[in-house]
């Protein structure tokens, strides 16, 4: 099985220490283009562009990269609250266009209800789910370029068509994550590849069979990975030094505020995200170098894969046993984390940067039992 890394683009802005902005860097374009243009050479398959009210606006982010890559896959965030199907559908053939097919997209239907309610979505849980799954019935019909017609609870369009066809057919390939029901179902339903932030393997493990399964109901068949920082060094004791660093900042009341921040979202995601350390310093080791310390005072994905590389290249590999072949990364500050990454991992996941492959083209299988990746013809 060959596996996709992508990395993140902090467009919210990156630091080195969490819950302190002393050695924050700012979200600039310049700081920005210089994550991805590194992260493509380096040979990430893509890149992550988030969402939120904290965040650039990832559709103008993705368009200010188009002329400063050329392979790297960008996956961006599409809030399916936030607008209409149908101007939706032109943007995305619009930037599927702009970057030769390179476009990706990750479905956000909720988040933070007070959040959406500042951007005037006023849904609860599971409407905002149904809302998604009648936007992308419709966005989906667009692209594949049918004209329309469709009076539904949440939208209604009559006549509408998309002009111009995306480079990929029959539409950008559709990401998401979510954890309760509601999620599970929509991604069965419409969605090419799911995402879970990353929780014990067991735990994901079980997600991926309720997704397959659900997925089977439907006769479709769902591509799986997981959402994870990374914290690798040349040693154990280095990495595990490092992971206490970047939160030696914070304080008591810093975890508390933040944790009861997260504790009134509706999300199941972040409660199952929180559940697994509980807002304690003393137990972020939830599973084998599989560390919650991230997620004490930051919401989504909290936790990290903490090691040297042989150390995480293995627990990596715990996840594709259980069906991922995609993993979106991160780590703090972005920049030097992508190259740490890649310098240290990329070799056992028989990985190579762009310059290398123009001359061999690397990769193929993961297994790092194997302790080596064959060379595909």
């Amino acid at each position: 099985m060959s596996v996709d890394v992508f990395w993140f683009l902090p467009t919210s802005g990156d630091t080195r220490y969490l819950g302190t902005s002393d050695f924050g860097r700012k979200p600039t374009f310049e700081y920005l283009h210089s994550i991805a243009t590194t992260s493509e050479n380096l040979g990430y398959d893509g890149l992550l562009i988030p969402t939120g009210s904290s965040c650039l606006d990832p559709w103008v982010v993705a368009a200010s990269l188009v002329p400063v890559t050329r392979r790297i896959k960008l996956l961006v965030a599409l809030r399916t609250s936030l607008g209409g199907p149908a101007a939706s559908a032109r943007q995305a053939a619009t930037l599927d266009a702009a970057l030769q097919g390179r476009l990706l997209l990750n479905v956000v239907p909720g988040g933070d209800a007070v959040e959406l309610e500042a951007d005037g979505v006023f849904l609860d849980h599971d409407a905002r789910y149904a809302n998604a799954d009648e936007f992308l019935t419709i966005w989906r019909r667009l692209l594949q370029g049918e004209t329309v017609d469709h009076d539904g609870r949440f939208y209604k369009v009559r006549g509408a068509r998309n002009f111009f066809a995306p480079v990929q057919k029959p539409h950008p390939p559709l990401y998401f994550g979510g954890s309760s029901d509601a999620a599970h179902d929509l991604a069965a339903r419409q969605v090419d590849a799911y995402l879970t932030w990353g929780e014990p393997p067991a735990a994901v493990a079980e997600k991926f069979a309720d997704i397959r399964r659900r997925a089977a109901q439907h006769g479709r068949t769902v591509r799986l990975g997981v959402r994870l920082h990374v914290i690798v060094r040349e040693t154990n004791d280095e990495a595990w030094a490092d992971a206490e660093r970047l939160i030696s900042h914070l304080s008591d009341d810093d975890i508390a505020r933040a944790q009861q921040n997260y504790a009134r979202m509706d999300s199941v995601g972040q409660a199952r995200m929180a559940a697994l350390h509980g807002g304690r310093r003393d137990q972020l080791e939830v599973a084998p170098n599989l560390w919650a310390g991230v997620g004490l005072v930051r919401g989504g994905a909290g936790t990290a894969l903490v090691g040297d590389a042989k150390t995480v290249a293995a627990r990596l590999q715990e996840y594709v046993d259980a069906g991922a072949d995609t993993f979106v990364l991160s780590g703090y500050p972005h920049l030097e984390e992508s190259i740490r990454f890649a310098e240290l991992v990329f070799p056992l996941l028989g990985k190579a940067a762009v310059t290398d492959r123009d001359n061999a083209q690397t990769g193929g299988a993961f297994d790092v039992r194997a302790g080596r990746a064959p060379v595909r013809p």
